[in-house]
């Protein structure tokens, strides 16, 4: 009971931190570190002792596998070398300078000892770096290369680490380093493959959505458990398994399915990363009860947490930025190279390797309280300037609007492929179906594009459709819920209703507020470079107060502008009753449009279905 008593405690904690953090604009890692410490002198509140083998085994490999199902494969793959530079060659870098700084604070501790402390502080962590860059809006290539690392550092740093302890233990040869780290990592992305492609064949033949999670629940289980059963990278299993099974969930995977597992390990890695950094802070009084009876005295032990601090900042600091000057294709932007350097913060995984260290170690308990001064040091140092220093060097966050218009541009190319084949399709229509599927895509379509207007003080056709649609559900959902109240119908069947208008509720309310955040996004888009018929046309005149002569003729009203950028006509957009802009490219075939909203400057091209 009490273990109960203290699990719902904790989750409650986790829960109330979380929401506190929202409302004081903090990130949730920092104020639940906060929190776990102080807790950690009630003496009501058990001490809680963070094993390896719970954090290694029971709380990584989840976090992991949900990083890397939600991370790109293909932007992983255009940022791999940086990746690797910093997820490898960055972690030994760190692991030498840490170990050359304390072994020269603290002899007693000797070579290995000081390895093993420097593997264990080099891998920042990846909850602690994506939680803090994803609110503080940075780039979205500064964020999948500082996942990508994060996914991998590990790996890199545990090898490292066994190593070291293999040393501390007298049995280390140079040979045997160099072939741990090629079993390590060839072991662990053999099995991360072909775990892939066992879940991806079950995958192609179960259409159940909750045997579909359960698979997925397994996976990363699976993968690190049987990687490390042959002494291979679980971390490196793990996330090669995620990274796959992520990028062709699409295909191997049912739309249920997919939507399922999204939620359910959305869900999971909000209350384990969370938990994690309440466990880090909980850790805190019985490491000062151990270090009180260390023969170190104060001022060393000091000199070391801080030294071993400063050490693991400056070296990645350096290290980004002598690297970046040896990089001569696609460079990093000199503030996002310093951002990258200064976006190191460590985690569980580093307090959770300080316990690996064996306990007869010299000064073992003074390497764990600098294990706990990095990870909490680099939390609060750089966690909280991180967003000052992001505005002081004016990077700029991913552009809504250019996403907007990313987002309209491809759900018109998708519809427009789906309407060529209903073309294609034979089939007798004595229902009118062929209409309303025409119309539930243009729906869809109109939509995205809609979202760009930036007229603000007049509701969109979509923005009219789901809020009626949305009092329209209300009134149903109470009516289900009455009949349901009679008891007259089968419980499964009032679910299944329910569950309906809930999805599609769910999607009306999926772009409601992307417009208002377009609207005050920066206007200045650019675009893809492959299309002429974008590039050659100059801009045209800007009519002062545009207008759709064809709407006026015929007493309708517009929803946007576009000018056409061959003639200068203007005319209404497709969400609009008359859609004149695109029927003048019928009639004239002249190929790209602009439009004509106050604070908008993209284009579109009929021909090629491109924006810029």
């Amino acid at each position: 009971m009490e273990l109960a008593v203290l699990l719902v405690s904790m989750a409650a904690v986790v829960l109330l931190g979380t929401t506190v953090s929202e409302r004081l604009h903090l990130p949730a890692p920092l104020l639940l570190i906060a929190v776990g410490a102080g807790l950690a002198f009630v003496p009501a509140v058990p001490t809680i002792h963070l094993e390896s083998e719970v954090v290694l085994l029971g709380l990584l490999p989840p976090l992991l596998y949900t990083a890397a199902i939600q991370t790109s494969l293909m932007d992983f793959n255009a940022n791999r070398g940086t990746i690797l530079r910093l997820s490898v060659f960055l972690v030994l870098v760190t692991t030498a300078a840490v170990a050359v700084v304390t072994h020269l604070l603290v002899p007693d501790w000797g070579w290995a000892a000081a390895l093993a402390i420097g593997a264990v502080v080099a891998p920042p962590d990846a909850v602690a770096a994506t939680a803090v860059a994803r609110r503080i809006g940075l780039p979205r290539r500064v964020v999948t290369i500082l996942e990508g690392e994060s996914l991998f550092n590990d790996a890199t740093a545990l090898v490292t680490l066994r190593t070291a302890v293999a040393a501390l233990a007298g049995g280390v040869v140079l040979l045997d380093i160099g072939i741990d780290f090629v079993v390590a990592a060839g072991g662990g992305v053999l099995i991360g493959v072909v775990l892939f492609l066992l879940v991806a064949r079950l995958r192609r033949r179960i259409t159940d959505p909750l045997m579909d999670t359960a698979i997925s629940f397994l996976t990363p289980f699976a993968a690190f458990v049987a990687a490390e059963e042959v002494h291979a990278s679980g971390v490196i299993s793990v996330v090669v398994a995620g990274l796959l099974l992520g990028h062709k969930a699409d295909i191997i995977q049912t739309a249920q399915s997919r939507i399922t597992e999204r939620i359910t390990w959305r869900t999971v890695a909000f209350v384990l990363e969370n938990t994690v950094f309440l466990l880090i802070g909980l850790q805190l009084d019985w490491i000062l009860a151990e270090v009180h009876e260390s023969t170190l005295s104060n001022t060393r032990i000091a000199v070391v947490c801080l030294a071993t601090l400063v050490t693991v900042i400056v070296v990645r600091l350096v290290y980004m930025h002598v690297t970046a000057m040896f990089r001569r294709s696609d460079p990093l932007p000199t503030s996002w190279t310093f951002l990258i350097g200064w976006a190191g913060m460590r985690g569980v995984v580093t307090l959770a390797a300080a316990f690996i260290i064996p306990e007869d170690a010299p000064h073992r308990e003074v390497m764990l309280l600098v294990a706990f001064s990095v990870v909490a040091g680099t939390l609060f140092l750089q966690g909280l300037t991180l967003p000052w220093l992001t505005r002081v060097l004016h990077v700029p966050p991913p552009d809504v609007a250019e996403d907007a218009l990313a987002r309209a541009t491809l759900l018109q190319q998708a519809a427009n492929a789906g309407l060529a084949r209903l073309d294609e399709l034979e089939y007798e229509d004595h229902h009118g179906v062929d209409a309303r599927i025409r119309a539930r895509v243009d729906q869809r379509t109109f939509s995205a594009w809609e979202q760009l207007d930036t007229t603000a003080d007049e509701e969109t056709p979509s923005e009219l459709y789901a809020r009626i649609r949305r009092e329209m559900i209300d009134a149903e959902r109470a009516r289900v819920l009455e009949v349901r109240s009679g008891g007259h119908l089968p419980s499964e069947v009032v679910r299944q209703v329910l569950g309906m208008l809930d999805i599609e509720e769910s999607m009306l309310d999926a772009g409601s507020s992307v417009r208002e955040k377009v609207r005050s996004a920066v206007t200045g888009i650019s675009g893809p470079e492959e299309c002429v018929d974008l590039q050659k046309h100059p801009a045209t005149d800007t009519v002062a107060d545009p207008a759709c002569e064809t709407c006026l003729a015929e007493g309708t009203r517009w929803v946007s502008l576009r000018q056409c950028l061959t003639c200068g006509r203007v005319g209404c957009c497709d969400s609009s009753v008359g859609r004149h802009a695109t029927a003048h490219f019928h009639e004239t075939q002249h190929p790209v449009m602009e439009s004509a909203q106050p604070g908008e400057s993209w284009r579109w091209c009929y021909v090629h279905e491109l924006t810029g």
